[in-house]
């Protein structure tokens, strides 16, 4: 009997083993289906945020082509612009990608492009046209030594610089690489160094632009790191023909390379704008700028087809967008040959 009941369980367990390896082995195929599930989103994860790059490498004497997958940079969206808020956005017969643009035949005065040309806004560096204007007509000695102190250091955006604490250069050196390649330090210690300090530097600068007209335009500082320097494009014209009067910010301005000695080790600075190096173009002055509120900024006077130009593009979208821009005016400048 003890036999027979034995036999019967074990019969038992042995009809029951099909069922329980189905489901183990159903469990084993969706452990694997999972993870392979995994695997994949994680593949594609690194896939979305690396580049593969092909090299070849030597191993033992013999060129071997090895695969990497390289980290991308985080790409940051630009804040939005003061131009951007105010929707000042839209399309217009060239493309543009200046949010601001105005061209004027310097000789007539004649309009020859305009967008949004009445709007103030920010102007970023582009400041900087009028401290040296302010600096020039003051007939302050370029030759004497300004040293830069711990007031000239960027509370505003915390930029950097490679001027020192302590470096010293000549006015003149200060107002060339201000000019050509925006350098904030130099244009903090210009205005500090004007008599009666910075307040006064700014207050001889609204002046000069009250004088020359200039209803739209206020400014706070002599670097244009405040969003509160502002202008309109119709003012800015009538800086740039101010400043074009004078030989020295020409000159400074469209130079393309220069080098300061500041103390120990030299420095060489490069203009800010590409196109004053480029054959096909022929500035007689120029100057960029750029803060998050202003966008990318630019006005220059040049020749194009005989003719004197000057042309602003505030609020550009995109690092070389206003070079771009300026490159669309000069080309249907060339084309269309609108009447002065």
């Amino acid at each position: 009997m003890v036999k027979f009941a034995r036999k019967a369980i074990i019969l038992s367990l042995a009809a029951l083993l099909p069922a329980v390896s189905l489901s183990v082995q159903a469990t084993e195929s969706k452990h694997r289906h999972v993870k392979k599930h995994v695997v994949h989103k994680k593949s594609a994860r690194i896939a979305a945020n690396t580049k593969v790059v092909k090299r070849y490498v030597v191993v033992n004497g013999k060129r071997k082509l090895v695969t990497e997958h390289v980290a991308l940079a985080p790409v940051v969206a630009e804040k939005p612009s003061v131009g951007d808020i105010a929707g000042l956005k839209h399309a217009d017969p060239l493309s543009l990608q200046s949010n601001v643009a105005f061209v004027v035949d310097q000789t007539s005065s004649k309009v020859l492009f305009e967008k949004n040309s009445d709007v103030s806004l920010p102007i970023a560096s582009i400041t900087k046209l009028m401290t040296s204007l302010v600096v020039v007509e003051a007939h302050q000695d370029l030759n004497e030594q300004i040293e830069v102190t711990t007031e000239d250091i960027d509370k505003e955006k915390g930029t950097g610089s490679r001027l020192k604490i302590g470096a010293k250069l000549t006015r003149a050196d200060m107002l060339h690489i201000a000019l050509m390649s925006s350098e904030n330090r130099a244009a903090s210690a210009l205005g500090r160094s004007y008599p009666g300090g910075l307040p006064a530097f700014v207050a001889a600068m609204n002046a000069k632009a009250r004088q020359l007209g200039m209803s739209d335009t206020h400014y706070v500082d002599s670097s244009g790191l405040s969003s509160q320097n502002r202008a309109s494009a119709r003012d800015l014209v009538k800086l740039v023909n101010a400043a074009y009067q004078h030989p020295v910010i020409r000159e400074y301005s469209t130079d393309s390379k220069y080098v300061v000695n500041p103390g120990g080790r030299p420095l060489e600075y490069g203009t800010s704008n590409k196109l004053v190096a480029n054959p096909s173009w022929e500035i007689g002055l120029q100057k960029t700028g750029y803060i998050a509120e202003a966008g990318r900024c630019l006005v220059m006077q040049a020749m194009i087809e005989g003719r004197a130009i000057v042309m602003v593009f505030l609020d550009s979208k995109g690092k070389y967008s206003r070079l771009a821009d300026a490159g669309r005016i000069k080309k249907w400048l060339e084309s269309n040959k609108p009447q002065a």
